[in-house]
Formats: C-alpha cells, sequence, structure tokens
C-alpha cells in the first residue's frame, strides 16, 4: 500500500509540474502573438501614414498646376482685354483664352448677419411688444438691418468685399 501511496504522489508531483510547464509554454506563445499583433497594427500605421503623406503631396502638386493654370489664364485674360480695349472696343472676339470660373463662396457674412439678427430681433420683438405681430416685425427689421451691418464689417476684414475708399 505505501508502495501505491509513493508511486501515485510522485506521478502526481510529475503531472501537476508537467501542466506548469504547458501552461507557461501556452503564456508565452499568447504574449508572442499580442506583440506580433501589435507590431502589425504598428507597421499598418505608419503605411497608412506614408500614404495619406503621398496623397496629400499628390494634392498639393494638383493644387499648384491648378494655381499655375489660373495664373496662365488671369495673364491671357488681362493681355486680350488690353488687345480687346486697343483694338477699339469692336465686337470681334479677340479674346483667346478661357476664363476661369469663381468657386462659389456660399452665404456671405452679411447674409448669415441679416437672417440671424432677424430672428433674433422677429422672437425678442414679439416677447418685448404687447401686440406680438407689430412686435415680431419690427424686431425682425430692426435685428435684419443690425445684423447685415455687421456681418458688412467682418465681410470687409476677410476680403470678401473692398472697403470704400
Amino acid at each position: 500500500m505505501k508502495k501505491i501511496l509513493v508511486v501515485i504522489a510522485l506521478s502526481s508531483v510529475m503531472f501537476a509540474c508537467n501542466n506548469k510547464e504547458k501552461e507557461e509554454a501556452a503564456l508565452k506563445q499568447q504574449q508572442l502573438e499580442k506583440q506580433m499583433a501589435i507590431k502589425a497594427v504598428k507597421d499598418s500605421l505608419r503605411l497608412d501614414s506614408f500614404k495619406k503623406a503621398e496623397a496629400a503631396k499628390v494634392e498639393q502638386e494638383k493644387e499648384a498646376k491648378r494655381q499655375a493654370e489660373l495664373a496662365a489664364a488671369r495673364r491671357a485674360g488681362a493681355a486680350s482685354s488690353r488687345s480687346y480695349a486697343s483694338s477699339g472696343g469692336s465686337s470681334s472676339g479677340s479674346y483667346g483664352g478661357t476664363q476661369p470660373t469663381a468657386k462659389k463662396k456660399g452665404w456671405s457674412d452679411a447674409a448669415k448677419g441679416a437672417v440671424i439678427g432677424g430672428a433674433a430681433g422677429a422672437v425678442g420683438g414679439a416677447l418685448i411688444d404687447k401686440k406680438k405681430g407689430r412686435g415680431a416685425i419690427i424686431g425682425g427689421l430692426v435685428g435684419a438691418g443690425g445684423g447685415y451691418l455687421i456681418g458688412r464689417g467682418e465681410d470687409r476684414k476677410s476680403g470678401r468685399v473692398q472697403p470704400k475708399n
């Protein structure tokens, strides 16, 4: 019986040690897999940043070409308008280039200010005056006028509208 207990004890000790080694090996394998996954993510991020940088460079080159074309068209337009003026204003069409199309700029600050000021003035006028309709109309007109003046000043600062000399 003692021999059986000794054999069982030794086999359980050996079996327990063997499991730890397997667990440690599995843990090391998991750590290696995590490190490889992290490295793969970092590499892909680097590649993405290189691709983004290349795309930005291509966009800059396209923009530079477009600016050069616009400048050439402006020069050609200025030269043709001079020749048009020197020809005595004849309608023979001496303009030889294509005129660049202007980009739409959206709402001006003056328009935005007028709308916002009008809405705020209408609400304020309706709240203040006892006759809601009259107050809303007066407040809307005053607010729109004030908003337009403020927005027009912003347009002048940004260069959208040339200031009066």
